[in-house]
C-alpha cells in the first residue's frame, strides 16, 4: 500500500480483534523502514508464520522479523519489561538480530507486577475477561498520574517515590477485594534494577526519532493492538480494553501529529469473533461455534482462551470504517468459510421492531437486537491454494463483493491462509 502519496500507513482492527493484524503488518514490513506498536500491552498476540515456524508477538512490533526494519514501541504502550526480554532472547535463540533495531519510548509506562496482582485478584476484571496481565490496572495508574515510565528508571529517589506510593493503593485495592495477598514494594524495587540497565539501553524519544525519520521519506507502520470495538471510548463500553485502539490513537500513542499519518488499513476477518463478555450481535449457536472454532483455531494467542464466533457484521465493520476513517481493508481466514454450506453476512439490525444500519452506542440495545442476514451459497472449494483473485471461487468473489460494498469501503486485501504468500492483492 506504500507509493508516493502513503509514507506513514496505520494498520488497525475494525472488529474485536484478533484480526490478523500481525500478518498484514509483517507482509507489509517489507517496504517499510519502521514499525511502531501505538497502544496495548502484553495482553496482545500478533501470530506470524514464515514457512513452518510460528511466531507470537505480544509487545515486539511484528516488522522484527524483517532484517533492516527498525521497530519501536510507542509511549502509549504499557511495557512489562519482564515478558519484553523473555520475547527478545527467544526471537535472538531463533536467529532474529534485534541489535540496533528495537527501541522503547522513554515516556511509556510500565506495567508492575502489583498491577498483575490487582488485576488477577479483581472481579471486575474477570467480569470484563481481561488477560490478567496488570493492562487496565497499569493504564488507571497512568492516569491517576502515579505511574512509572520508562525515563523515571534514571531517577533512583523518584523511582522509590513512585514505587512505593503504587504499591500502598494496589494493596488498598487488594484489601478492598478481601484478597490475602500483598505487594511488595521492595521486591519490585529489586526487579527494576535488575531490568533497568537493559531497558534503558534501548529506550528513546520514538516520537522525535519517528518524526525525523518522516521528514527523511521514510516508510512508517504505526501497528495497533486489539480491535476497534475494543477501544474505551468508542467500543461496546464496559466490556473494552484500557486504551484508544482506533487508528486516532496512532498519533497519540506514538508521538507525532495527525497530519503526518497518510492512510489507515482495517483488517477484518471474513467472519466475526471476540474473546470474553460482552455483545456479539451475530453470534453463531453452540454447534456452529465450536465447528467454526476449530476451522479456524480460534483460541487466544495470548491466553489460549476460545473465541466466540459468528457470522460476518456489516453494522459493526462500516462504523469501524468511519471511526477509524479507514482507507482500504484487509479480509483475512476466507479459507475458513471453504466448506461451509452457507455464509451468512448480516447487513443491519432489528431494535424494537426499526430496522437500524448504524451501530448504537448502548450495549442495551446490542443485548436485544434481531440482525439481519443475506445469505450466500458456501462456494465448497479450497481457497488456500489461490495466488490472485482471479484464481478464487466465483460464490467467494460475490462475498467480498457484497462484503466492501456494504461497508463502504474498498477491499485491498484477502488471505487465504498462515503463511505470506496467501495474501492477495484485490
Amino acid at each position: 500500500m506504500f507509493d508516493s502519496k502513503i509514507r506513514t500507513l496505520v494498520v488497525v482492527g475494525a472488529q474485536w480483534g484478533d484480526e490478523g493484524k500481525g500478518k498484514l503488518v509483517d507482509v507489509l514490513a517489507e517496504r517499510a523502514d519502521w514499525v511502531v506498536r501505538y497502544q496495548g500491552g502484553a495482553n496482545a498476540g500478533h501470530t506470524v508464520h514464515i514457512g513452518d515456524k510460528q511466531t507470537v508477538l505480544h509487545q515486539v512490533p511484528s516488522g522484527i522479523l524483517h532484517p533492516g526494519v527498525r521497530c519501536a514501541i510507542g509511549n502509549g504502550v504499557v511495557l512489562d519489561p519482564e515478558t519484553l526480554f523473555d520475547e527478545v532472547d527467544e526471537l535472538v535463540r531463533d536467529g532474529v538480530d534485534v541489535n540496533g533495531r528495537l527501541y522503547v519510548s522513554d515516556r511509556a509506562h510500565l506495567v508492575m507486577p502489583y498491577h498483575k496482582l490487582v488485576d488477577k485478584e479483581s472481579a471486575a476484571s474477570k467480569a470484563i475477561g481481561t488477560t490478567g496481565r496488570g493492562i487496565g490496572p497499569c493504564y488507571e495508574d497512568k492516569v491517576a498520574r502515579r505511574g512509572v515510565r520508562v525515563l523515571d528508571l534514571r531517577h533512583p529517589e523518584r523511582l522509590k517515590s513512585l514505587v512505593e506510593k503504587g504499591t500502598a493503593h494496589a494493596n488498598n485495592l487488594l484489601a478492598s477485594t478481601g484478597s490475602e495477598k500483598r505487594a511488595d514494594a521492595a521486591y519490585t524495587l529489586s526487579e527494576l534494577s535488575r531490568l533497568a540497565p537493559r531497558l534503558l539501553a534501548i529506550a528513546e524519544d520514538v516520537g522525535l526519532a519517528v518524526h525525523r525519520a518522516t521528514k527523511r521519506g521514510a516508510t512508517v507502520l504505526l501497528e495497533g493492538a486489539q480491535g476497534s470495538l475494543l477501544d474505551v471510548d468508542h467500543g461496546t463500553y464496559p466490556f473494552v480494553t484500557s486504551s484508544s485502539t482506533t487508528a486516532g490513537g496512532a498519533a497519540i500513542g506514538t508521538g507525532i501529529g495527525p497530519r503526518a499519518i497518510d492512510g489507515a488499513l482495517g483488517v477484518v476477518k471474513a467472519y466475526t469473533t471476540r474473546v470474553g463478555a460482552g455483545p456479539l450481535p451475530t453470534e453463531f449457536d453452540d454447534v456452529m461455534g465450536e465447528r467454526v472454532r476449530k476451522l479456524g483455531n480460534e483460541f487466544g494467542a495470548t491466553t489460549g482462551r476460545p473465541r466466540r464466533c459468528g457470522w460476518f457484521d456489516a453494522v459493526v465493520v462500516r462504523y469501524a470504517v468511519r471511526v477509524n476513517g479507514l482507507s482500504a481493508l484487509a479480509v483475512t481466514k476466507l479459507d475458513v468459510l471453504d466448506t461451509l454450506d452457507r455464509v451468512g453476512l448480516c447487513t443491519g439490525y432489528e431494535v424494537g421492531g426499526e430496522f437500524v444500519e448504524e451501530f448504537p452506542g448502548d450495549i442495551a440495545e446490542l443485548g436485544g437486537v434481531k440482525p439481519r442476514y443475506e445469505w450466500f451459497e458456501g462456494w465448497k472449494a479450497d481457497t488456500g491454494g489461490a495466488r490472485k483473485v482471479g484464481d478464487l471461487p466465483a460464490g467467494a468473489r460475490r462475498y467480498l463483493d457484497r462484503v466492501q460494498e456494504l461497508v463502504e469501503c474498498p477491499i485491498r486485501f484477502v488471505s487465504v491462509g498462515t503463511r505470506r504468500d496467501q495474501i492477495l492483492d484485490w
